[in-house]
């Protein structure tokens, strides 16, 4: 199922669960299959409130009907409604429904806020979400597998900001930089998070 077939189908799917008197024929439904005539009496709303409500589940596949007598016998489809729980909500599923969002513009305003045309920061923002996308720009500058001195942090660091204390203890506590010994170099976490601004 591609992104924009999953997004209509989770609307659908939600649309059709967003109401209470529908919650409560597929509750109704999941006993035993009914008639419009006696969910009507159980709910007491109308049968032609009852029929349009079957309609929304019947359009999302979560209720089927089959004739008898005089009567529509209306049933809860259990098989589909499990599978398109198990499908929509699946972990690989939803992050899919947000392709088409632009998911770095949090992180593009900020840098806009906080970093001049020339790439100095202006001031290290106290929020802690803010601060952690000036760090990600920053640690792009240093590379994995590389041990620098702290003279070579230091001058590194002070192309961005003039405390580059502050900017170099601020990396470490985000285990962005490991430190031994005088020597200091980019760990995992600090690479990856670097990579999104190459």
């Amino acid at each position: 199922m591609d992104p924009s077939e999953s997004s209509v189908a989770l609307l659908m799917f939600f649309k059709a669960l967003a109401d209470a008197n529908r919650l409560k024929i597929i509750g109704l439904l999941a006993n035993h299959p009914s008639t419009v005539e006696q969910l009507a009496s159980q709910l007491g709303i109308s049968s032609s409130t009852v029929s349009h409500h079957l309609s929304r589940l019947s359009e999302a596949g979560l209720v089927s009907a089959r004739a008898e007598s005089y009567y529509s016998i209306y049933s809860l489809e259990t098989a589909i409604l499990e599978d398109m729980s198990r499908k929509l909500l699946a972990h690989e599923t939803l992050p899919a429904l947000a392709v088409d969002v632009d998911v770095d513009a949090y992180d593009r305003k900020v840098i806009n806020d906080f970093v001049s045309s020339d790439g100095k920061i202006k001031a290290i923002p106290v929020q802690r979400k803010k601060a952690d996308v000036l760090l990600d720009f920053i640690i792009k500058s240093f590379q994995i597998d590389v041990h620098y001195t702290e003279k070579e942090v230091n001058e590194i660091l002070k192309t961005y900001f003039e405390d580059f204390v502050t900017l170099r203890r601020e990396l470490i506590d985000a285990k962005y930089l490991a430190r031994d010994h005088g020597e200091y170099w980019l760990t995992e976490l600090g690479y990856n998070s670097g990579r999104r601004y190459h």
